[in-house]
């Protein structure tokens, strides 16, 4: 496996100018036959920013996040990083700088840490099949600095001594880690974290908030779903609140905890045109069947 010359920074963004829109995600909206999960979502992330995405269950915060990076082609609006339209591709879109975790887990179970760490760069891969089969100077020279920056990823998420342990034996919270620095392998501008500290202890999550602001601070920016408010609140310049598909509200984490809508939200007080309990698990349902607008499904290892 090859690679690029690593960079100096343990953690590279792909430097983009402070204030530079990173992700422009306009009008996403996202049907599912009759059944809409989101609909006309706005939302920018801009560079050296942390931002949340919160809301109840079904609120379809992952069927966005799915929208974003190529797993589901939008109905409606657009997604655009640096100003560019994105592929619907999935790893197109990592190629173009946007890198994800998943909610559930998809390391390579039987894959060593390191091992993991490298398929994550894959999209930063120039050597070809020719060079790989005569496997000359430039294809050693080009895996060896693969490895060199793998090992500088397993440093900076405190991995470095797991090395040659297999993924599956990790604890919960490492394997959390890895996921995160198989993202980062492919140095992406936008990191895009789903529930980066779902099942967590209070320790683990305390170690994943100083590790997202370490991506960030090596100039990374950063769209986390998560439903620990604390961890939000406390983490993110801005969150954003989707309620049955729709933005609710966005601002401050300060303007977000004093909204009404959001405390009704959350405590279960309808609001005016909100759908009842047996609309939210039907747009669930159809959003997990295997449907068209689904077509290019998730892929377990996918770093996208």
């Amino acid at each position: 496996m090859t690679t690029t010359t690593p960079a100096d920074a343990p953690a590279p963004g792909s430097g983009p100018a402070p204030g530079e829109v990173v992700l422009d995600a306009s009008g996403v909206t996202m049907r599912f036959g009759g059944l809409t999960a989101v609909r006309n979502v706005n939302l920018d992330v801009h560079a050296g920013e942390i931002v949340g995405l919160i809301g109840p269950n079904g609120a379809g915060k992952t069927t966005f996040f799915n929208c974003l990076t190529g797993l589901y082609i939008p109905t409606e609006g657009t997604v655009r990083y640096k100003g560019t339209v994105l592929p619907h591709r999935s790893h197109l879109v990592t190629q173009a700088g946007i890198a994800r975790t998943f909610q559930n887990i998809r390391l390579f179970a039987n894959m060593t840490v390191l091992e993991n760490v490298l398929v994550g760069r894959h999209t930063r891969t120039h050597e070809g099949l020719f060079s790989a089969l005569i496997r000359g100077p430039r294809f050693r020279r080009a895996e060896q600095e693969s490895e060199e920056r793998a090992m500088e990823l397993l440093r900076f998420t405190g991995l470095q001594d797991k090395r040659e342990h297999l993924a599956r034996n990790l604890p919960y919270g490492e394997q959390r880690k890895l996921e995160i620095a198989r993202a980062l392998a492919s140095e992406p501008g936008l990191l895009l974290l789903d529930e980066p500290t779902a099942g967590m202890t209070a320790v683990e999550t305390t170690a994943t908030r100083e590790l997202v602001l370490a991506v960030r601070e090596q100039g990374t920016a950063v769209l986390v779903i998560e439903h620990d408010m604390r961890f939000i609140f406390n983490l993110c310049d801005r969150v954003a609140v989707l309620v049955q598909g729709e933005k609710l509200v966005e601002g401050t984490p300060e303007t977000v905890q004093r909204d009404e809508r959001v405390v009704a939200a959350y405590l279960g007080t309808p609001f005016e045109g909100e759908p009842g309990e047996a609309e939210a698990a039907e747009v669930q349902a159809a959003e997990e069947a295997d449907t068209p607008g689904a077509q290019h499904g998730q892929q377990e290892g996918k770093t996208d």
